[in-house]
Order: C-alpha cells, then structure tokens, then sequence
C-alpha cells in the first residue's frame, strides 16, 4: 500500500515536468525565430543627438554671468559686454548690408551716437574623438514606435516587468533610464545583459499591443577631444560702444528704428536685445526648425 501510494503522489510531479518542458521547448523556438529574423533584419541607427544648424537670435536671454561662450545639445549661449546690443534681421542679406559700414552714426534730437558694428560669431563642433566601451549590466533597448501613448513611468514599469522575468530571458532589473530614442535596463547580473544582447529582439506588449523590439548593448563614453572652429551667424549683427545716453526702452526703440531704415542698409528687425552699460547679457541661440 505504501509503493501505491508514492506512485500516485509521483505521476502528477511527471505531468508538471512534462508540461514545463513543452513549455519551454515552445519558448526555444520562439526565441530562436526571433533571433534569426533579427540576422535578415537592417540594423537601427541609435539615436545621437547633436546640435542642428543654422542657428538664430530669437531675443531670449539669461540673467546670469558666464566667462564665456558654452555649448550644450540643446542651444549655444553667448555673452555681451555692457553697452552692447545683439540684431538678428529676417534676411541674411540685410545683416551682409549693415556689416558693410564698420561705423554707425544715430542721429537723436539733441546728438548723435557714434556705435561700431561687427559680425558675430559662435563655435561649432566639427569633430569629435570619443572613447566608448561597452557595459556588462546594461542594455539598450530601442525601435519603439511614434506616437506610443504611455507615459514615461508606464513604459519604464512594463519593460521591467517584461525584461524581469527569467522566462523571457530577463532578470532583476537594478536601474532604468529613459533616454533620446531608447530606454536604458541595468540588471544585478552580468549574465542577463549578454544574454539579451544575443537573441536581439523581443515582442513586447505595450498599451494592448505588441511591438517588435531591439536589444543591444549599451555603450558609455567620454569625448577625449574636441575641433572646435568660429563661423559666423547669417543674420545677426553686434552693435558696440553703446553710450549711456538712454534709458533701456528708449534705446530699443531707437536702434531698432535705425537698423530698419533701407537708407541705412537695413531691413526688418526680428529681434533686438540691449545690454546697457555696466551690466553683463548672455543670449540663447537655438536651431533654426525650433
């Protein structure tokens, strides 16, 4: 009675192993399918964001001192001396006219201004020489599609769930980081990252649907060096040796009206700032399509 009694207790543990293994057989090959597809597929460009070009005035400013000129992916910030102001024209032509005449006189009502005018000119980035290596406990995860209606918390929860579990190859997801055209997945083992790099897309469900998604290996780097030339900007122009003559408004007012003036060589002004004397600006240049 006793032999009887663990032969039965045994056949649904057989069952459950049975199971298991058909499951996982069927996940094999999914797996597998999956990474032969991602052979015949075209390789998708990570995203790297750089500064776009041209760039223009559009009159914002910052109210805080720098040394001098600093770049960031986003906009160039350029500092002006007191006494100085910055005019951005709808037409390059109009800055090449202005640009021709090195001295300004600015008729008023009871003297003229005297004022210099020189073009403007900002750094750009033409190369860069970058060390990278690769992360042993991080990937990257990218190919989401336009226009996912998630939310930046919803998307980082689902792939963690997603990519936590063992049975889609995953593990314990150790930190998360959206970034520009993908999401970042740190795991506690070195063991998942590579493992997910080598079967290289997923189907992974997201907002009622599934996508097809690439894994590959997260790349950190540090720019070791950087070429850096001056080019001028289209259309804008410095306007120095401003005195202290006029209140701010006032000045504004007039200089834009001069450098309208088509006897002037000029044209219509889309932006003009003032920085009076004794006072430090910082103007924000952004790409032309922002």
């Amino acid at each position: 009675m006793e032999l009887n009694a663990a032969r039965s207790c045994a056949i649904p543990d057989i069952h459950c192993l049975l199971e298991e293994q058909a499951r996982l057989k069927k996940r094999f090959q999914e797996l597998q399918q999956l990474k032969k597809e991602s052979r015949i597929s075209p390789q998708v460009k990570v995203p790297f964001p750089v500064p776009e070009f041209p760039l223009v005035f559009r009159g914002h400013t910052q109210g805080r001192e720098v040394p001098k000129t600093s770049l960031s992916n986003l906009r160039i910030c350029c500092p002006l001396p007191g006494g100085s102001a910055l005019v951005t024209f709808d037409d390059p032509k109009v800055a090449e006219q202005v640009l021709q005449q090195k001295e300004h006189k600015i008729n008023l009502e009871e003297c003229r201004l005297r004022v210099q005018v020189q073009p403007l000119v900002l750094p750009t980035v033409t190369a860069i020489q970058v060390s990278s290596q690769t992360s042993g406990r991080r990937v990257l995860v990218s190919g989401f599609p336009a226009g996912l209606k998630l939310s930046e918390e919803q998307l980082l929860d689902k792939l963690e769930i997603f990519f936590g579990k063992a049975s889609n190859g995953g593990g314990d997801v150790e930190i998360r980081e959206l970034l520009q055209g993908g999401v970042m997945l740190g795991f506690t083992k070195d063991e998942v990252a590579h493992r997910l790099c080598q079967i290289g897309q997923f189907k992974v469900p997201l907002g009622g649907r599934q996508f097809l998604l690439r894994v590959s290996p997260y790349m950190s780097g540090k720019i070791q060096k950087a070429e850096i030339c001056f080019q001028p900007v289209p259309r804008s122009v410095v306007v120095l040796n401003i005195p202290d003559i006029l209140d701010g408004p006032e000045l504004h007012d007039v200089l834009e009206i001069h450098f309208q003036k088509p006897t002037r060589g000029g044209g219509e002004v889309e932006a003009l700032t003032v920085v009076p004397p004794g006072q430090q600006g910082l103007v924000v240049f952004t790409s032309e399509s922002g």
